[in-house]
């Protein structure tokens, strides 16, 4: 009995997230499953979502510690029951929020992991052969495209299979692209990128859009406007970027391609909020996990310019090379735009 009322509830939040918030599928399943853990965790104590109190979720809390769960998924945890429970408040089924005054577990700053630019170079000029080899496959082009389009963007791995022929505007040298939540932000492209989109379009993307139109023996239709197409002419998934990406490079991953493009902007003299907006995040405080590059960089130019710099250089190696100069919005692009907002 109390798992069918918590699954009823959590369905009419699981509504509620999806038409009244807008969030995205893939957001509204992770919701999902945090408050199913947390759900199985008061049925075992007896006790259901509604009537949960603070001392149910202090001891969730000290339950996902005891079984390994770090500070960081907890407090994601946390949040989740947070926008949960205020849902339920403004609903009118509950009178008191169980998760005031709990404290958020303390979730350290986890430096994101990036590939060194000459890795990032090697994996696409690797790739770039392979599609500009007189005989190249629709495929080789489309590969090529992928992974050019996820560094010089830094876009998300969901974010590249959703796009649409119509998103890219190539004369104006930019993609829109749909993030978190459905927002949408301009996002510019530098050269190498623009001209491997466009060889794709121009003699990848026909061959494998014409598999997609053919009706299938089920008598649908696959969706022709999506980018990036399959043999089979179905639109690409997650897990196989994921997949081709590893192809390409071991150490690298969708994601770390997307640090590496934050990463190596900051290096070369990048600020904050260009990054910011770059990568679609909603607040600076996310960008700021970059800011320790920007030190680094700021310690390299110390040592190799001030006059006393220099003496203590062997006891404090540099760890980021000096600026190569100018702000770079884009990887690989040669504009080089001023910054337009300093953050602190």
């Amino acid at each position: 009995m109390d798992s069918e009322r918590n699954l009823t509830l959590l369905k009419d939040y699981q509504a509620y997230l999806r038409v009244e918030k807008g969030l995205r599928p893939l957001t509204c399943e992770a919701y999902d499953s945090d408050l199913k853990t947390f759900a199985e965790f008061l049925e075992n104590r007896h006790g259901v979502l509604l009537t949960a109190t603070q001392q149910d979720v202090a001891a969730f809390l000290e339950h996902l510690h005891a079984h390994g769960i770090d500070s960081r998924s907890s407090a994601r945890k946390l949040s989740c029951l947070r926008g949960f429970y205020k849902w339920l408040l403004l609903d009118r089924r509950i009178h008191h929020d169980p998760t005031i005054n709990i404290e958020s577990p303390k979730a350290w700053k986890v430096l994101p992991k990036s590939l060194a630019e000459p890795e990032v170079v090697e994996m696409l000029e690797r790739a770039g052969m392979a599609a500009s080899h007189p005989q190249a496959q629709a495929t080789a082009l489309r590969d090529s495209a992928i992974l050019e389009l996820l560094y010089a963007g830094g876009l998300r791995v969901s974010e590249v299979t959703g796009l649409a022929t119509s998103d890219l505007a190539l004369d104006l040298g930019r993609v829109l692209v749909r993030g978190k939540g459905d927002k949408e932000r301009i996002v510019p492209l530098g050269r190498t990128a623009l001209e491997t989109l466009e060889t794709y379009l121009r003699e990848g993307r026909p061959h494998l859009a014409r598999i997609s139109s053919v009706r299938k023996s089920d008598g649908a239709r696959q969706d022709a406007t999506c980018l990036f197409l399959s043999l089979r002419g179905m639109p690409l998934t997650r897990q196989w970027i994921w997949h081709l990406v590893k192809m390409a490079n071991q150490d690298a991953s969708p994601h770390r391609l997307r640090h590496s493009c934050a990463t190596h902007m900051v290096e070369h003299g990048a600020d904050l909020r260009s990054v910011q907006l770059l990568l679609g995040h909603a607040d600076i405080s996310t960008t700021q996990v970059y800011t320790h590059l920007a030190l680094g960089r700021l310690k390299a130019v110390h040592r190799q310019f001030h006059p006393r710099g220099k003496q203590r250089e062997d006891e404090f190696p540099a760890t980021t090379p000096p600026p190569r100069g100018g702000l770079h919005l884009v990887p690989g692009s040669k504009a080089s735009p001023k910054a337009t907002e300093e953050t602190a």
